[in-house]
């Protein structure tokens, strides 16, 4: 449970210390509501010691562990693509945002959005940890939600000045999982 929520800060706290300015528009918020709503449904759930999986203590551990593992791996990925960023990037959902450059080295060679991957670590954790409708329903939501927008951003690459470039990076890697 710590790992999960630990996961959950530090991405609650990438908009101030890592994305340029930008303003906390609609789409930001439609984004960010899910975050915003499976911390507290698992302190809850567990302060109320809710269960899942009741009478089965085998598949407790196991879901644990496999949460773990898929957190962790949360923020690592995380970890990395800050990493492999030089300058800060902007804040998500900006109209007037017009890219710069193009990064497809570091945590972007295989995943074309790992920061968006990592987010998505950090919900199947969740779930894992605790497989309810409380996890399920924001984890579909934040699929839905981030897939969109990735695919704007997408397009606005590939119509921008490394369109050619851009282009030919999505035949090569991921939206989400490295292919």
């Amino acid at each position: 449970m710590v790992l999960v929520l630990c996961a959950y800060v530090v991405i609650g706290v990438l908009p101030r210390i890592f994305f340029k300015g930008g303003s906390f528009n609609s789409g930001w918020w439609l984004t960010g509501a899910p975050f915003f709503c499976v911390p507290p449904f698992l302190i809850a759930a567990d302060l109320a010691h809710w269960h899942s999986w009741v009478g089965m203590h085998n598949m407790v551990v196991t879901l644990d562990s496999i949460a773990a593992v898929l957190t962790g791996g949360s923020i690592a990925l995380l970890f990395y693509t800050l990493g492999t960023h030089r300058v800060p990037l902007a804040l998500w959902h900006q109209e007037d945002d017009a890219p710069v450059s193009i990064v497809t080295y570091g945590a972007y060679s295989r995943i074309r959005h790992p920061f968006y991957s990592s987010f998505l670590l950090a919900f199947l954790g969740s779930f894992a940890l605790f497989p309810h409708l409380g996890t399920l329903l924001p984890m579909l939501y934040a699929i839905g939600r981030l897939t969109a927008t990735a695919m704007r951003e997408e397009k606005r690459l590939s119509t921008s000045e490394f369109g050619s470039e851009y282009r030919e990076y999505i035949s090569k890697t991921g939206r989400f999982l490295p292919i």
